[in-house]
């Protein structure tokens, strides 16, 4: 199964950057795994939260494919322990041809996206940055890979 994570905006904090791609490649040693960037969307100061969301949208959906399982990282989604996530990734290797994870840009998703999104998982009930969840998703990911393999990363 391929493992999509789809960002809104580029990761600004190299520190950041430097944490996410490392477990970007420590999950490559479990499943095929990639990250694509949606650009931020330009004149944003002239635009309302709304038509913000809908232009990121947009960009969103043409990166879907009709048989995508789509997975929305948001706050209103449910929580998951970290052996619970494992369990459940587990099951979506078995079904889905193609697991895509979103990371929606600052106001969150358009009706669009979430009409298009199978399920919906919450990090937290904690508010993160967008490129603090970015981080905590990427390792969240990969202890979930070892977990599946029985490897002595998570601790319970």
């Amino acid at each position: 199964m391929k493992t999509e994570l789809i960002l809104v905006g580029k990761t600004a904090d190299k520190h950041f950057e430097a944490g996410i791609r490392d477990y970007t490649e420590r999950i490559g040693r479990y499943m095929p795994f990639g990250i694509t960037t949606i650009p931020d969307a330009k004149n944003t100061k002239s635009m309302s939260q709304e038509q913000q969301k809908e232009r990121e949208g947009e960009q969103i959906l043409r990166l879907l494919q009709p048989s995508d399982t789509v997975v929305l990282l948001d706050e209103h989604g449910k929580e998951l322990r970290s052996i619970e996530l494992a369990a459940w990734l587990q099951k979506k290797q078995q079904v889905a041809r193609r697991l895509v994870f979103v990371i929606g840009g600052p106001y969150g998703f358009s009706p669009a996206v979430y009409a298009r999104a199978n399920e919906q998982l919450s990090l937290s009930k904690l508010t993160f940055s967008h490129q603090m969840v970015r981080l905590v998703f990427t390792e969240q990911l990969y202890r979930a890979c070892t977990i599946i393999k029985g490897e002595p990363y998570h601790h319970e």
